[in-house]
Formats: C-alpha cells, structure tokens, sequence
C-alpha cells in the first residue's frame, strides 16, 4: 500500500505526522505523495478538505482516512493517540470503504468564457457582494422560484452539518444520494416571495440558478473562494464521482452529529 500525507501547520498536526512516518516506515509501508493508493489526512476537516481537492483527481484511486488533532470531526475516525492502532490495522490489509455523494458544480459565463467545472465535497454558495442577490431558480430546466436575498447556499449530505446547518438546513445522513438547497437570508413580503425552506434534490434531478448580470458575485466552493466576472448561471448536480473512505474504524453518523452539537463531555 502507498500512502500519502496532508496535514495543516498546527504544531500538534506536525508531530503527530512526524510519528505516523516513523511508524509506517518501521513497518514497511510506502509513502508515496505522487500516486498513493490512501490519502492521510492529520489535523482537522478542513485539512481533509483540503486533501480531497489535492487528489480530487484521482478519486477512483484513492481513498481517504482522517486524523483529528483536535476535537472529533465529520471526517476523522482516529485520533492523534491512536497511530500504533491505526498502523496496524493498515497491516492487516482489511479495509473496507464507504463513499459518499458530491457536488457537481458548473459555472457558465455571459461572454465567449469557456464553463468551469468544481467538485464539491461540502458545500457551495453564491452570494453578491453587498447588494442584494436577485436570481432565478430552476429545477430540471424548470422555474421554480424568483429569489432576492443574501445568497443561496447548496450542500452535500455530508456538507449538511456544516453552513447549511446554520443558516437553517436539515442534517441528512450521507447514505442519502441527494443535495440540498438553502436560502440565505430571503426577502419575503407581498412582493417577493419565495419557498423560504431548504429543499432536497434527488440525484437524478438539477437546479440551475441564473444570475443577473454583474461583476461583484462571491462563489464558494469548499474552501475555495472565488469571484469571477461575467457569470451567467451556476448549475449543481450530484457528481458521477463519489469520496470513498478507508473504514478501518468508521464512526456512525448520528454519532457524530450527536457528539458535535448535543453531548456536552
């Protein structure tokens, strides 16, 4: 097995990486950071983040493996205390994978600018700049809603807990082949109105979202951040391609939900 390793400047993160090295190599295990068959990730869920886009290339290839530093995240089955437990279970070579959905992202552009194309393992959002966002929102070609407020937001399952969350959004278990889109602050009056709750998209279907013309949009992607001028209209759908995970030891979801937001030890 090849394994490759992404880990944040945390001092902790570092010396937890230092001491998975020495463990794989006294155990034989390859480090290869050019075609790896599993991803490490040491730190965080943004540090996992970070990974996926790295080799987001890759993905039918490669499967990830988190390492928290810090407190239990989404991403993360082990803990910076467990690296002799985790190398041997690599050694015993009975890994089992789950995967889980993705966003599909395309952005398309009023002039002759070829379309983007993003994969996004959380979330994406759109938003203008200090003035309100007005936006067209349709479903399988299909008008569904004539939106004006600070911005949509639309999230993977596994996404669901993060912004989505706190902007309103249900939590959806990643077993769930679907995505979900959520208003970000709606103007609702007698004038405008729109849906005004997140709605789930099954993953045979689309949502399109035309833009008006202008210059001052903000599209995230994961931690991506980027403002291009021109764009036309943003289209999401779930990926043909999925993340999988080693599940050497793999927490169960609602465990983690509870863990996160509930349990207070």
């Amino acid at each position: 097995m090849k394994i490759a390793i992404v880990h944040n400047n945390e001092e902790k993160s570092k010396e937890v990486t230092k001491k998975l090295r020495v463990l794989l190599k006294k155990n034989n295990i390859l480090i290869d950071e050019n075609q790896p068959e599993l991803i490490i990730s040491v730190g965080g869920d943004g540090t996992l983040l970070s990974a996926f886009h790295r080799f987001s290339h890759r993905l039918n290839e490669v499967s990830f493996l988190g390492v928290h530093t810090g407190h239990l995240g989404f991403y993360t089955d082990w803990r910076d205390y467990e690296l002799e437990e985790l190398v041997e279970s690599l050694m015993l070579e009975q890994e089992k994978s789950i995967s889980y959905p993705l966003l599909d992202v395309k952005i398309c552009f009023w002039d002759d600018t070829p379309d983007k194309h993003f994969l996004a393992l959380n979330e994406s959002t759109i938003k203008r700049g200090t003035r309100t966002m007005v936006a067209d929102v349709y479903i399988k070609n299909e008008l569904f809603e004539s939106f004006r407020g600070d911005g949509l937001s639309v999230s993977t399952p596994t996404g669901s807990t993060a912004y989505n969350k706190s902007i309103g959004g249900a939590v959806l278990h990643p077993s769930i082949n679907a995505f979900q889109l959520t208003e970000i602050a709606s103007l609702n009056n007698r004038v405008f109105r729109t849906l005004g709750s997140p709605i789930v998209i099954a993953h045979t279907e689309w949502v399109t979202i035309e833009l008006q013309e202008s210059s001052d949009y903000s599209i995230t992607i994961d931690q991506l951040d980027i403002r291009p001028d021109n764009i036309e209209s943003i289209q999401y759908r779930i990926a043909e391609e999925r993340i999988h995970f080693a599940s050497y030891k793999h927490m169960q979801f609602w465990h983690r939900v509870k863990d996160a937001f509930i349990s207070e030890d």
